[in-house]
């Protein structure tokens, strides 16, 4: 069986900026993802933390702040408790949800940057041409530039990388570049910049990407970067808003932030644990070389995490343990276009949850989950996976099953595993052998196979209630109506921990109506699989759990919803 031996894990999504709500794209890319692997691994009785936080120190934040007229820390405060109680409302699990506005990340990210720069010379000093507004009269940090890609041609792209076709950039790299906040070009200065030495480290990284987890596109993308050659990265930028460098001399400038954000995954651990009262316990999960690491992110963010990061972690001299699984999904594309908010393309995570519950949002996010391509996602594929997968067969599933224990074992079902022939024990036995298979496709991360063989294990189920016809049965022949029970109450027990790091809601409401999972209060434990553990079993308050919608009523909300806030929106303008 495939499966990872250790059982520490340090599982991370990346960090979404502040600037905005997240759209549904950004939810699947990095924070569901990881949330359900984490779940998962807290199901098979691993040690896990689950970390992330608030990208605030980005250029995106100052330029929405200038938008709005307000300071950037506001914003940014205002903004992170919003987006955190948006992750709670979509059960997102992390153990430590932090900022980059947090104190013990700013200490860490000076006191690592004072290693590096104690260490072996990684960190030196160059004179690097950068934009300078003529009007606004300030140094533009890279996304306060726009102009045309070099490589692509895309009109629009940012001073860092084109979001197009993702080539990372420097900013005078752009054709025809301009300042974000007055739309006028721009002016190339000398200004003196911190490195960090990259190249120096080709060899290491090559080793790296050669022995850690990674999936294909991302061992695709990192070779490129390779064999294009690495490039020093500059660590400093000229900005009021962010990190102070801590290197002689830089005492006005600011770490760049994706030179710092990156490793928020340490420092959000290190919080953690500073929040328990166990200040030193992070180092087993950053030093301990037994403990896993896992990273959720975007295709777009791939060379940060499987080059840049670890490069930053070895030339402090410390021996962190590396990034051992990296998994990056594709792009997902919302009726065939990619997700903007200018033109209305896409769903928002605060607007998705106003028209339709979480757990029928998480199952199709999953079940869609672009992992070999990009994924078109739109108003049928969603209806299909809420009507088609979650109320014909899940739902009807678990009705048809706890109906059948309440009407023919009256309420009080009792059979034991070796009360049942050998006919239904060889279906109980290819229950738990899907179980298993379903096991290995969490462990390896392939979340959207894990779902549709979840599917296809429940399916299975209603094929076998259907073909048995226990309703039937069960006039003439008692014990045999019971034994078919007996398989489909072993289904749905396990179907309730494979569904668990989807699903959970919708999951602890199964338990409470079947009574499942007594021994272990209540909460799902994936090697229990036994159904004679929960002798006798009575179900309690039987209700359907999902329930059907239609692509006219759910968009219907959509634009009712943007119509109310663009009303209420005006309103407060005008007062």
């Amino acid at each position: 069986m495939v499966g990872f031996e250790l059982t520490k894990w340090v599982i991370t999504s990346a960090w979404p900026y502040s600037s905005d709500v997240p759209h549904l794209g950004n939810l699947i890319g990095s924070v569901l993802s990881a949330d359900v692997f984490a779940r998962f691994h807290r199901l098979i009785g691993d040690s896990v933390v689950f970390v992330s936080g608030s990208d605030e120190h980005g250029t995106p934040l100052e330029v929405e702040a200038l938008k709005r007229k307000m300071l950037v820390k506001d914003l940014a405060d205002q903004n992170h408790a919003r987006i955190s109680q948006l992750f709670r409302r979509w059960d997102i699990s992390y153990d430590n949800y932090t900022r980059t506005e947090s104190p013990v990340h700013k200490k860490f990210i000076q006191e690592h940057y004072t290693e590096i720069n104690n260490n072996d010379s990684y960190i030196f000093t160059q004179i690097e041409r950068i934009h300078y507004c003529p009007h606004d009269k300030r140094f533009l940090p890279d996304r306060f530039v726009e102009g045309i890609c070099p490589y692509c041609s895309y009109e629009r792209a940012r001073g860092d990388q084109c979001e197009n076709c993702g080539r990372p950039l420097n900013a005078e790299q752009l054709v025809k570049a301009y300042c974000v906040i007055c739309r006028g070009p721009t002016e190339l200065r000398e200004t003196k910049q911190w490195f960090f030495d990259l190249p120096r480290l080709s060899d290491y990284i090559s080793d790296y990407l050669g022995r850690a987890e990674l999936s294909q596109n991302v061992i695709r993308f990192s070779r490129g970067w390779i064999k294009d050659g690495l490039r020093p990265r500059s660590v400093t930028r000229d900005s009021e808003w962010g990190i102070r460098a801590p290197f002689p001399g830089a005492e006005k400038k600011t770490i760049y932030v994706w030179m710092e954000a990156v490793l928020g995954y340490v420092s959000a651990t290190i919080e953690y644990f500073e929040k328990k009262g166990a200040k030193e316990e992070w180092k087993e999960y950053w030093f301990k070389q037994d403990t896993k690491t896992a990273f959720f992110i975007g295709k777009d963010n791939i060379p940060f995490h499987s080059i840049i990061l670890p490069a930053l972690l070895r030339a402090s001299g410390k021996v962190y343990v590396e990034p051992s699984t990296i998994s990056s999904t594709e792009f997902l594309l919302f009726e065939g276009q990619k997700f903007s908010k200018s033109n209305k393309i896409g769903i928002w995570i605060d607007e998705a949850l106003e028209i339709l519950p979480t757990d029928c949002w998480r199952y199709a996010l999953i079940a869609l989950r672009p992992e070999s391509g990009d994924i078109n996602f739109g108003w049928d594929s969603l209806v299909e996976k809420v009507n088609t997968d979650l109320n014909d067969t899940i739902g009807n599933f678990v009705n048809r099953t706890l109906v059948g224990v309440s009407k023919f074992a009256e309420n009080s079902f009792n059979l034991k595993y070796s009360d049942i022939s050998d006919e239904f024990k060889k279906d109980v036995q290819e229950i738990r052998n899907r179980h298993l298979a379903i096991r290995e496709l969490y462990e390896t991360i392939e979340l959207q196979s894990a779902c549709r063989e979840i599917f296809n294990q429940v399916a299975s189920a209603n094929r076998f209630l259907s073909a048995t016809e226990p309703w039937k049965a069960v006039k003439n022949d008692k014990p045999r109506a019971l034994a078919i029970l007996y398989v489909a109450l072993s289904t749905l027990k396990v179907a309730c921990s494979e569904l668990y790091p989807i699903i959970p809601e919708t999951v602890k409401e199964i338990i409470s109506q079947s009574g499942l999972f007594k021994t272990n209060g209540g909460v799902p434990q994936w090697d229990d699989v036994l159904i004679d553990n929960e002798l006798p079993i009575k179900t309690r308050d039987t209700r359907p759990v999902f329930s059907k919608t239609s692509a006219s009523v759910l968009k219907k909300k959509l634009e009712d919803l943007r119509a109310s806030k663009a009303e209420s929106k005006a309103i407060n303008a005008n007062n």
